[in-house]
């Protein structure tokens, strides 16, 4: 039987424990070396003030699962008539796990081609109206001045609900940052980056982490699995030897992490 590939996980560490355990489970040696760095912005009172507005919106869009983790830290609104918007069956799954009623919950379907938000906005469209604002919990980078910016998807999204007159709120209520590696881990690296291990990306964020990183690496002979075009292309434009595409769930996964063999 040919040998399965190491898999390195960059995903932030809150949201890295189901991969780790489904990888391992089939017979994959897993290293989770977070791209990501993923904790609490240090003023909590916007989101103190979006929580008791919840009403307000029509709906609230989560861009990933650390946006739900540190929504809901420390208590949950009342959930009345709002939307909860999520991309990818993970986000969906930590909605559900902080208690938001399936019925008001708004994501692709499993048989998506993509989990992306133009799948969501597909789903979402017809629904849509200009007489409440639409919020979106988000991320911000701990080394700039926090912005709007986060990512072509999301600015896609808000371009298509300001085209239907709806405004637009976004919230930063958590801080992304570079990891620190120490040179065991740097050195770790630079082998990974050519013994034919796969890194698995779910963010282009990591990547660009990854660059910060590691600087003047070749990457070459590095093998990468991405869950979105996006990534893959941000990849490839670093360099990288071989990426290739999955959704972003375990069955996809694994089967892509087969093909490599």
């Amino acid at each position: 039987m040919p040998r399965r590939p190491g898999v390195i996980l960059t995903r932030p560490a809150g949201e890295s424990a189901a991969w780790l355990e489904g990888l391992q489970a089939h017979g994959h040696a897993v290293q989770a070396w977070p791209l990501i760095d993923v904790r609490p912005c240090a003023d909590t009172t916007p989101l103190q003030n979006a929580l008791a507005a919840w009403s307000r919106f029509q709906a609230v869009m989560f861009v990933s699962r650390s946006a739900v983790q540190h929504a809901f830290a420390t208590g949950t609104p009342v959930w009345g008539l709002t939307r909860c918007w999520a991309t990818g069956p993970g986000t969906r799954q930590a909605l559900l796990d902080a208690g938001v009623p399936d019925s008001l919950m708004d994501s692709p379907p499993e048989q998506a081609a993509q989990f992306d938000t133009e799948a969501l906005w597909r789903v979402v469209h017809e629904t849509v109206h200009a007489q409440q604002p639409v919020l979106l919990l988000r991320g911000s980078d701990a080394d700039k001045p926090d912005s709007m910016a986060e990512g072509v998807g999301r600015d896609w999204l808000m371009q298509q609900l300001q085209a239907k007159g709806v405004v637009v709120q976004t919230l930063a209520v958590y801080e992304r940052d570079v990891p620190k590696w120490d040179a065991q881990r740097l050195q770790q690296a630079h082998v990974a980056a050519q013994d034919g291990s796969v890194w698995l990306f779910s963010s282009t964020q990591s990547l660009v982490h990854l660059q910060q990183l590691m600087p003047g690496q070749d990457w070459r002979q590095a093998r990468g699995l991405a869950t979105h075009p996006r990534i893959a292309a941000a990849a490839q434009a670093l360099g990288w030897g071989e990426v290739r595409i999955a959704k972003p769930t375990l069955p996809q996964v694994l089967s892509s992490l087969e093909s490599f063999q």
